[in-house]
C-alpha cells in the first residue's frame, strides 16, 4: 500500500541536486528538512553569528509550514544542529520568545556537529509538525 506524501520545495539550487524535499506532509504529520540560514536567493545570511543564522532558520521553517498552512505553533518536536552549544544556547534563549510568540510547547534536542552541509552554516534546524 503506497503512502500520500505531498512535498514542498524552497526552490533551492541543491533540493534537485542532493534529491531532497524542504518537507513532506503524511496524513496530518509534516516532517520538515533541516532548515538553515539561507535567503530566497539561496545566499548564507549571517556570517560567523549564530543568532542571526538561528533566526534566519527559523524564518525558513516558518516559510515551509506556511505552505501547508502551518504555523510554528504546529511544531511538536525539533533538534537543532550545531557548531558552537555555547553560541547556540545564548542565541536560542535570545528568539525563542520572538520566534514562538511566547513560551514553546514542544520537544526540543540540540546537537554539536563538527560540521554541517556548507562551511559557514552554524545551525540546522529540522521540525516535526502537526495539524
Amino acid at each position: 500500500m503506497a503512502i500520500s506524501k505531498e512535498a514542498k520545495s524552497l526552490g533551492m539550487s541543491w533540493e534537485k541536486e542532493y534529491g531532497y524535499s524542504q518537507a513532506v506532509k503524511v496524513d496530518n504529520t509534516i516532517y520538515v528538512s533541516g532548515q538553515v540560514s539561507h535567503d530566497d536567493k539561496g545566499n548564507i545570511v549571517g556570517l560567523q553569528n549564530m543568532e542571526l543564522q538561528m533566526r534566519q532558520a527559523y524564518a525558513n521553517v516558518e516559510k515551509v509550514l506556511a505552505q501547508y498552512g502551518a504555523t510554528m505553533d504546529s511544531i511538536v518536536d525539533e533538534i537543532l544542529f550545531v557548531t558552537d552549544m555555547d553560541a547556540a544556547f545564548a542565541a536560542r534563549v535570545k528568539c525563542r520568545q520572538e520566534v514562538f510568540s511566547g513560551n514553546p510547547v514542544l520537544a526540543s534536542t540540540i546537537v554539536q556537529v563538527q560540521r554541517l552541509a556548507f562551511p559557514e552554516l552554524m545551525v540546522e534546524i529540522r521540525c516535526i509538525c502537526k495539524l
